[in-house]
């Protein structure tokens, strides 16, 4: 497959990093050298130095012959323009970043696809649903939601007195006549390597688990992690950015209190009047006394969103030691997935991971219509859609030589979730969720291809 990336900031650097190692044929532009070296230097990709709108350059680039076009710099409108420059110079499919949100929601009075942009995508608006789906179920981690909620990833700590911990999965699930959940993979505390599970895995004190669930077994899920469900009506956010505008206006519209702090005064002034319904306060977040004086004990969540990784892991470790029950903080660099949990943090956030899962659904095999990674975790769930062809339609699946490190944690059929057992017959159009450690991910896509 041939990929050519437009824009070799953050965002754009690591999509051509996580997509070289799919072994894709990758061409990257922009117009910095020192970017564009620092590339090449790390990546086994071409480059080329230029402006990604000059037809030339993506004539140099064979955009014609390129699957995918993804423009990623930071500005929305070049975006745009290449995009649609790429299409009609034969590119099959193209994606622009934008950070104007209002345009995901023009679809019945501006059809950008007319002039060569398929698909528009926000980083902004891709955190701040994220934040808004954490909060939905704030005992839970890495809540994600598959086609509407037909089934519903979440992850959770167990602690010692929950009644998961010293049974197996087929003890867990026994407690229960209908089984509404299916354990997908396991993080134990200290170890390197994710576990996916099978019906003789033992659950641990302090194991990180996730589940795809039916709606109905998320209360199941909560009873069994020995997890409380506590409603959010009073959150905090830190910071004023793209990201605390999106996200306080989705906390708002769901009637949540939101107090935001920002510490640049003409920013506090412009949110206020853009937020009349949230309390704006113009301070230094991680000034402990001012969130304290702001009522940070009463919070139900705390949200650390500024443009700096180590003030928002700082302040939320602050409200964590307020007694703030729910935390998530933004952060740029990768390595921190690793540290989340042990250091008490209950989320982490990276716009350039979610920009990279929503974007993955386009260069993968196998009809594959959805990808999320784990945060911290080696760990991808895959969502196929299954044709005539595939290997499994019209097959049990328990008769499946499917690789021990992956597991069919469920099947949306006809919009319905089913959690999907051993004597399941999976047929075509079926929606198949797959959980799998990152080393098989090619063997998984081959039974769907």
């Amino acid at each position: 497959m041939k990929i050519v990336i437009a824009g070799a900031g953050e965002v754009g650097f690591h999509l051509a990093k996580l997509l070289s190692l799919e072994s894709l044929e990758i061409t990257l532009i922009d117009i910095n050298k020192d970017s564009l070296a620092y590339a090449e230097s790390h990546l086994d990709i071409r480059t080329i130095r230029g402006n990604c709108v000059s037809i030339s350059i993506l004539n140099e680039a064979d955009i014609g012959n390129a699957d995918l076009l993804i423009a990623v710099t930071s500005h929305e409108t070049t975006n745009i323009t290449v995009a649609s420059l790429s299409k009609q110079l034969g590119c099959k499919k193209t994606i622009a970043r934008i950070s104007t949100i209002e345009f995901l929601k023009q679809d019945n009075f501006v059809n950008l696809k007319n002039i060569g942009v398929d698909e528009l995508i926000s980083p902004e608006d891709l955190a701040a649903s994220e934040i808004q789906e954490l909060l939905d179920q704030s005992a839970f981690f890495n809540n994600h939601k598959f086609d509407e909620g037909a089934l519903t990833l979440v992850g959770t700590s167990l602690e010692k007195e929950a009644p998961f911990v010293g049974k197996t999965v087929m003890e867990a699930a026994s407690v229960y006549n209908d089984i509404h959940f299916m354990p997908v993979a396991i993080q134990r505390k200290e170890a390197k390597n994710s576990i996916i599970p099978r019906g003789n895995t033992i659950f641990y004190e302090s194991d990180i688990a996730y589940f795809i669930t039916l709606k109905e077994g998320v209360n199941e899920i909560y009873k069994l992690a020995g997890k409380v469900k506590k409603p959010v009506k009073n959150v905090m956010v830190l910071g004023g950015g793209k990201i605390a505008l999106h996200t306080t206006k989705k906390l708002l519209q769901k009637k949540i209190n939101v107090t935001l702090i920002e510490q640049n005064n003409s920013k506090a002034i412009d949110l206020a009047d853009k937020l009349p319904d949230a309390v704006v306060i113009n301070g230094d977040g991680t000034n402990l006394e001012l969130l304290e004086e702001e009522n940070l004990n009463l919070m139900d969540a705390f949200i650390s969103i500024t443009g700096n990784s180590e003030t928002n892991i700082i302040s939320c470790l602050m409200a964590n030691s307020n007694n703030v029950s729910k935390t998530v903080a933004l952060v740029e660099n990768m390595d921190y997935f690793k540290l989340s949990h042990s250091i008490g943090i209950d989320n982490l956030i990276n716009k350039k991971l979610l920009t990279a899962n929503t974007i993955f659904r386009y260069i993968r095999r196998g009809d594959v219509v959805e990808m999320t990674m784990l945060n911290n975790l080696d760990v991808e769930i895959l969502e196929f859609i299954v044709n005539q062809k595939s290997i499994v339609c019209d097959k049990k699946i328990k008769d499946l030589n499917f690789p021990r490190s992956a597991i069919i944690g469920g099947v949306i059929k006809n919009g319905r979730g089913i959690i999907a057992l051993g004597d399941y017959i999976i047929k075509s159009e079926d929606r198949v969720l797959v959980c799998c450690l990152t080393e098989v991910v090619d063997k998984v896509e081959g039974f769907f291809s």
